[in-house]
């Protein structure tokens, strides 16, 4: 099913059910559908069509959803930029994809302005989407195309590391990770759902706010997170079900207004991104709210592994059982399948899974069809994932991925530098936080302020080291490899 039949089928069948409640307003399913159908209108006017690359940079907006089910129709490609990273990065990104039209919200006009400003790009305000002043000849994507296989969202897993990464997905994987969601959730059409973390993530745009739509729900829906704002809405406009990472969910748990705020409403809450606290989760429960996780990647939909309602007082702490439709394998180095209760790399194959890199058809990710997640877990002799930690050492800090690669180059970089390495430490908040260890030249004098100081304007202010530790040599291999494990480890 082409990504953008989802709306007009509600449309027609419900047309004054709400789909959306953004800021005050209610937007039905017929409204919404009258939307995507106004700014398809637009996006030919810019000459937009099959294939084409749009970036869209700001806050959540409804219109961000218009304009996704828009270039679906048109044949066109969603580029979500998180608005977080530094212009360098962005470029970047904006470099790799070749996308030639940006799409902006108020709030970001000013970067985008910047980024546009060396030309070849094109940059139009949000809300100008809505407005369509003028006629155009119908272009529409000629017959022999499929719609559903073609692509139409590309989210990059990181920035400025010398090779940006792109995940693309069909319209057919989109729609299939809203198959699998709805199972993961036993979404109807009676939900309601509150999304408040990014859209720009594939958490905060697919895990439940395109099921939600493509279940017939309502979704309310924030700009940006707030845990004084998530709670008043819980508690007025009584949501079923809404997503968090254990940053937002710590911001919750601590805020003054938690205890005394009705959850009742909560049919479940679910949790992403990285490990929760088995206390934060306990902390739920305690209030009668069951705490479901996702397991994914912005590579596979992203849900793959999942804990549902019913089991998640019984297991908590785990990543759930493989999805619908979803096979996952525990691999050792060698590629063969681990016994029950033994570690090895999570891999998944599945529809929702992307369609690969975006001009990186040789990435060694994918092996036989199956997707490479350089995730560590066991499985119970229930069928219950645990996931225990990651073969690769990305830090997940807030929700954020940060690569150690990209704060070690800009070290690199500076003369007075021997050698470095980035590791991550647990934090109570973030859950982690990169932290720099910096071996010193012979005679070079540099302070912890010195060092942060390097990453000013380089990269997105979420990615810089909370800490520098100044050490008289790294460990190390035979062959020199440094040995982040012990190295972390020694950090306490």
């Amino acid at each position: 099913m082409p990504l953008a039949d989802i709306i007009e089928r509600h449309a027609r069948a419900s047309p004054d059910r709400c789909a959306l409640h953004f800021e005050g307003e209610d937007v039905s399913y017929n409204q919404l559908w009258q939307r995507i159908e106004r700014t398809t209108d637009v996006l030919r006017v810019h000459g937009v069509k099959l294939g084409d690359r749009v970036a869209y940079m700001g806050l959540n907006d409804p219109a961000m959803l218009v304009l996704l089910f828009a270039l679906a129709r048109l044949g066109a490609i969603l580029l979500p930029l998180n608005y977080r990273l530094a212009p360098a990065e962005l470029r970047a990104i904006l470099d790799h994809s070749e996308a030639g039209l940006m799409v902006t919200d108020e709030h970001h006009a000013t970067v985008a302005a910047a980024l546009t400003s060396a030309g070849g790009l094109k940059s139009v305000p949000l809300a100008s989407l809505s407005v369509n002043e003028l006629v155009v000849a119908d272009q529409a994507v000629p017959q022999s195309v499929v719609l559903d296989q073609l692509p139409v969202l590309l989210v990059y897993t990181s920035g400025t590391t010398g090779k940006p990464k792109g995940a693309l997905h069909t319209q057919a994987g989109l729609v299939w990770n809203c198959v699998i969601s709805v199972h993961a959730h036993d979404l109807s059409s009676s939900d309601h759902v509150l999304t408040v973390l990014p859209m720009f993530h594939v958490g905060g745009l697919c895990i439940q706010t395109l099921p939600a739509l493509h279940a017939g729900a309502m979704v309310t829906l924030h700009r940006r997170f707030e845990a004084g704002a998530w709670l008043r809405d819980v508690q007025q406009r009584r949501p079923t079900i809404s997503l968090m990472v254990p940053a937002t969910l710590r911001a919750v748990l601590e805020h003054v207004d938690f205890e005394k705020t009705d959850l009742s409403s909560l049919k479940l809450l679910n949790a992403g991104s990285s490990l929760v606290p088995v206390s934060m989760i306990a902390a739920l429960h305690a209030r009668g709210v069951p705490v479901c996780q996702v397991y994914g990647a912005t590579e596979t939909g992203p849900v793959s592994i999942y804990l549902r309602r019913d089991d998640a007082k019984r297991f908590p702490g785990s990543a759930g059982e493989a999805g619908l439709h979803v096979d996952v394998r525990l691999v050792d180095e060698r590629g063969d399948e681990v016994a029950p209760n033994e570690v090895g790399e999570i891999c998944i194959r599945a529809p929702n899974v992307m369609s690969g890199y975006w001009a990186d058809a040789d990435n060694p990710a994918f092996q036989n069809g199956w997707f490479h997640s350089g995730d560590l877990a066991r499985r119970d002799h229930n069928g219950f994932y645990w996931v225990v930690g990651r073969s690769k050492d990305m830090i997940i800090s807030g929700g954020e991925n940060i690569y150690p690669a990209e704060l070690e180059s800009v070290l690199a970089e500076c003369p007075h530098i021997l050698e470095a390495a980035v590791v991550g430490r647990d934090d109570a908040r973030w859950g982690e936080v990169a932290v720099a260890v910096v071996v010193q030249k012979p005679g070079a004098s540099l302070s912890a302020d010195d060092v942060l100081k390097l990453f000013d304007g380089r990269l997105a202010r979420f990615k810089h080291p909370r800490q520098v530790v100044f050490q008289s040599a790294l460990p190390k291999t035979a062959l020199g490899k440094v040995q982040k494990a012990e190295l972390k480890a020694s950090l306490g």
